[in-house]
């Protein structure tokens, strides 16, 4: 590769525990130069999609470890475009899961770093490793640019203590860094700062609250451009219904499964992961086959929707409370951006609130930033569609820049 150049696009890196997903972006602009995903690492045969210049490959071949799945990632450019050696790739961005109470602000990567975020993988056991072996194998095929992690709890360092803290012995929560951290950081920073300037609006000066809502879902308050409220804690399984996972349950469950149905907690952990949230109750974990049982007529996927849409009101309403007034709602995320259906349930009976919905706004179709509210709202409903890759390029090329 030649020597990096700080004018050159950023290749973003998201490791996970059987997959990769990259994307190479121009900062500045936000175009996507390439992008695709490498999964089922580790089974014995992979898959492959890359995508560049309008145009798609796919292919399937053995991808034993994360090392092979960067030397499929280089591959995959030769071939299709465009050329690593000629694009002058400024950096290498890579999506953390957990920063812990470590990691506040993206970090440029060393060895020292690197063993930060092996040490917090008891935090994120599904996520940080994965993320270790990325990063490694990334350092070696790509060892001419400087290589940045950034953290999805980061943007919730923030945080008062009275927000992050459970009620718990002090002492054990501080041995074991038991405390509530929040995820999607990213994207929750991205979008509430995309609100400001597309509204016109001086970010400091605005309360907002953020639904990210996808397989996964968060809620966060907002306050001046400092989080000082998120939906989930230690885990991602806390805060709203999500895909699979449960959101909110009674502490006491995990206690109540494995005496009276002898499950371990581990089986708990995996049925609350996994098999719980909508899948749970109407089994499916699509919003888009969830509304379409719901439209044949199905009462479980009723009962999900309804279930999916509290929660999102009580967090709502929490956040209001704790905000004090509210400048601007934001719906993002796949569900958030591509759901009229769930985003007016949201809004039902909240004009009390200062929240009225433009029914005629709401349904269009459009992948762009929009105001769904009425003109007469005291609050400014949005749907930004977030870009975590543009977002890590961007942090990742403020600090090497």
């Amino acid at each position: 590769m030649t020597a990096a150049t700080t004018s050159g696009p950023v290749l973003v890196i998201n490791s996970g525990s059987s997959s990769l997903k990259y994307q190479l972006v121009t900062p500045g602009t936000g175009e996507v130069l390439a992008s695709g995903t490498v999964e089922r690492i580790g089974e014995p045969t992979g898959s492959v999609s890359h995508r560049s210049n309008g145009r798609r490959a796919d292919s399937e071949q053995p991808i034993p470890d994360h090392g092979d799945a960067l030397n499929v990632l280089r591959q995959q450019f030769d071939e299709h475009g465009p050329d690593l050696e000629t694009a002058g790739i400024a950096a290498v961005g890579h999506r953390v899961v957990h920063g812990g109470p470590t990691f506040s602000d993206p970090v440029l990567i060393d060895d020292e770093v690197i063993q930060q975020i092996d040490d917090l993988s008891a935090l994120a056991p599904l996520h940080n490793p994965a993320a270790v072996a990325g990063i490694k194998a990334a350092r070696d095929r790509f060892s001419e640019v400087p290589h940045v992690a950034v953290f999805d709890t980061a943007f919730f360092a923030t945080l008062p203590r009275e927000a992050y803290t459970y009620a718990i012995p002090g002492e054990l929560a501080e041995k074991y860094r038991i405390r509530r951290y929040g995820f999607h950081g990213t994207s929750h920073a991205y979008v509430s700062q995309q609100a400001a300037d597309f509204l016109g609006r001086d970010y400091a000066d605005l309360n907002q609250i953020v639904m990210h809502l996808g397989n996964g879902c968060s809620a966060s308050a907002v306050r001046g451009g400092v989080a000082v409220e998120a939906s989930m804690g230690l885990t991602p399984l806390q805060g709203l219904v999500m895909g699979t996972r449960s959101g909110d349950v009674d502490p006491g469950l995990h206690t109540f499964l494995h005496a009276e149905l002898g499950l371990t907690f581990g089986q708990v952990d995996t049925l609350l992961n996994k098999q719980s949230g909508l899948k749970g109750l109407a089994g499916v974990n699509d919003f888009r086959e969830l509304e379409a049982l719901r439209q044949g007529g199905q009462d479980s996927a009723q009962l999900a929707f309804d279930v999916y849409v509290h929660r999102i009101k009580h967090y709502l309403g929490a956040y209001l409370a704790l905000l004090g007034g509210l400048d601007v709602l934001v719906f993002t995320a796949g569900v958030g951006e591509h759901n009229p259906a769930l985003r007016a349930a949201v809004l039902d009976g909240l004009s009390g609130l200062g929240m009225e919905l433009d029914s005629a706004a709401n349904e269009q179709r459009s992948g762009d930033i929009r105001v769904i509210s009425s003109d007469s709202s005291k609050t400014s409903v949005l749907v930004v569609p977030t870009n975590e890759e543009l977002a890590i390029a961007r942090q990742t090329m403020e600090l090497v820049a």
